[in-house]
């Protein structure tokens, strides 16, 4: 019982490292109008954690964003939906480029396209939007960083702490060893 009690703390403390990591460098590393960062941060988040701490993570991160930075809502669509497919890419797909995909498909595809009703809600109007007004840069934000996490995390799996991690959350029979990328 006490063995589960300090994983699962392990969980939490993993998780808010990665909450605090993802929060003080999207801003730093960020683009007018495309947070490269969050889609690094997303992918390395599901490899390591799984698509329910990877989600949790991208939530988490989206309500500090707009709570301590004043940015709009969009910092959930955009990375809300690209986390959760990116988890499901890796946990089902059992590779890193299915994250990867998954990023892309749920940041840049969906995540851009939910944001037209969402900020259509937030300021009241729809003067000058339009449903793909957000799809270019949400594509080009989450292609940049999905293929930056992808490139660190071909550094981060040779690191056996990384495995050890992945290891604390791991729930399928998924390998979590260098050839799954």
């Amino acid at each position: 019982m006490e063995k589960q009690a300090a994983i699962r703390l392990r969980k939490l403390i993993v998780l808010a490292l990665m909450v605090a990591l993802d929060v003080v460098l999207s801003p730093l590393f960020r683009i007018e109008g495309m947070a490269p960062m969050s889609s690094v941060m997303n992918v390395i988040g599901v490899v390591l954690m799984g698509p329910l701490y990877g989600t949790m993570m991208a939530l988490t991160c989206g309500i500090l964003r707009m709570l301590i930075l004043g940015i709009p809502p969009l910092a959930l669509t955009g990375a809300v939906f690209g986390a959760f497919l990116a988890g499901l890419g890796y946990r089902y797909g059992h590779r890193v480029y299915w994250a990867v995909l998954g990023e892309i498909i749920g940041t840049g595809l969906i995540g851009s396209l939910l944001s037209y009703p969402v900020m259509v809600w937030f300021t009241g109007t729809t003067n000058g939007m339009y449903w793909f007004l957000y799809t270019p840069r949400f594509f080009g934000g989450s292609i940049s960083g999905s293929l930056i996490g992808f490139i660190l995390l071909k550094k981060l799996m040779k690191v056996s702490i990384f495995s050890e991690i992945q290891n604390w959350f791991k729930r399928g029979a998924v390998s979590h060893d260098v050839s799954n990328i």
